[in-house]
């Protein structure tokens, strides 16, 4: 009897790892998590910086380091993660730092021991104090600059905002993206998650131009478009309404049930525009009864390269799910796996993503196989 039902267990497995590779040509994946590598970054209490706030030392990684983004300089990855203090006590209620760590393979990481980007005396205290820098995804312009775009978040609203660097080290705020788009209309608006859009060079992932202008789809409850001329400031846009054009939305009892929010950069690829995204799937009537209320799963959707509005494809199932027991225990249990940072490294795509808002996670996909 056990035989069976261990037999029977396996076969279970197999089946759901079967599922999940059989992916449309169009799509990205299968991803593989490495053997014992993951996570690849946890809180670490050691971490002191002089926080220029409090004007204390401060254990900025100490409580949980998550939802991180991923960039390639002199052929290494640098994971740029958010990390939270022990100020406060739930999700959202501490103040969050961006930390960096830098890998030659991938898989090991060497943590810097501060924050690159983090809340003090400038002109974005407002907007970033208490809350802190969040959720950061990060890209690089052909002739070197790197563009992050995370959220701010002073507990009030949550603004996404712009920064930009040539060293990752040294960061320049520009503030809430969409702050002078119509004139102010959007600019106490809450937003965040943003996929600006990508394309591979000589195997070399940059930031590209759609139809003219820089492109990003962002949102969190349904994907939009915003469109800038300067990587800086951000257009989102609107629909025959004159409201915010919403060219992804949740559906009813399947994993992207709760949100649709967009994870890391978006790539052109010879089939269109590829986002993944982050779906969450809501409890009650409405929820994908495959998997657990509230889990976040990750996956993906294909617009048309002439109509970047228009979805061509759409996978019903995600590609990516929470199975092991760091990804469904943390701050977030019933299940997460948050995909924001994407880069490819050596002929390979890394995937890092956050594990239960708690940690940082890896995973591979191997073209060549």
């Amino acid at each position: 009897m056990k035989r069976m039902l261990a037999a029977g267990l396996l076969l279970i497995g197999l089946i759901n790892t079967f599922a999940q590779t059989q992916l449309p040509k169009w799509a990205l994946g299968p991803f593989v998590r490495p053997a014992n590598v993951n996570p690849v970054l946890s809180p670490k209490p050691q971490s002191v910086f002089p926080d220029p706030m409090s004007q204390t030392p401060i254990a900025w990684e100490a409580n949980d380091v998550f939802n991180p983004a991923a960039t390639i300089k002199d052929n290494k990855i640098y994971v740029i993660y958010r990390a939270e203090d022990r100020s406060g006590i739930g999700i959202g209620k501490r103040t969050s730092r961006l930390g960096i760590a830098e890998s030659s393979n991938g898989l090991t990481m060497k943590r810097w021991p501060a924050p690159v980007l983090f809340p003090t005396n400038d002109n974005q205290k407002e907007f970033e104090w208490p809350g802190g820098c969040e959720d950061p995804r990060i890209a690089v312009t052909e002739n070197g600059t790197y563009v992050m775009l995370y959220t701010q978040w002073n507990k009030k609203v949550p603004r996404l905002a712009v920064a930009t660097s040539n060293n990752l080290t040294t960061w320049t705020k520009h503030g809430p993206a969409f702050y002078k788009a119509y004139n102010g209309r959007f600019k106490d608006m809450a937003s965040k998650s943003a996929s600006i859009v990508t394309k591979l060079v000589n195997g070399r992932q940059v930031i590209a131009k759609v139809n003219g202008k820089y492109m990003m789809y962002w949102g969190e409850r349904f994907m939009n478009i915003a469109t800038s001329d300067d990587l800086m400031n951000w257009e989102p846009m609107l629909n025959e309404q004159n409201e915010l054009k919403a060219v992804v939305r949740t559906r009813p009892n399947y994993f992207d049930s709760d949100l649709t929010e967009c994870g890391p950069p978006a790539i052109i690829t010879e089939k269109g525009i590829l986002v993944l995204y982050n779906g969450k799937n809501k409890p009650g009537a409405e929820r994908d009864t495959a998997y657990t209320a509230n889990t976040y799963a990750a996956g993906q959707v294909l617009f048309d390269l002439h109509d970047p509005t228009k979805v061509i494809g759409r996978l019903d199932k995600p590609f990516f799910i929470p199975t092991e027991p760091f990804e469904k225990s943390g701050q977030y249990p019933a299940g997460t796996v948050f995909v924001e940072g994407l880069v490819f490294h050596k002929n390979k795509w890394f995937l890092y993503y956050g594990c239960a808002d708690s940690r940082v996670g890896v995973a591979i996909f191997d073209p060549a196989k």
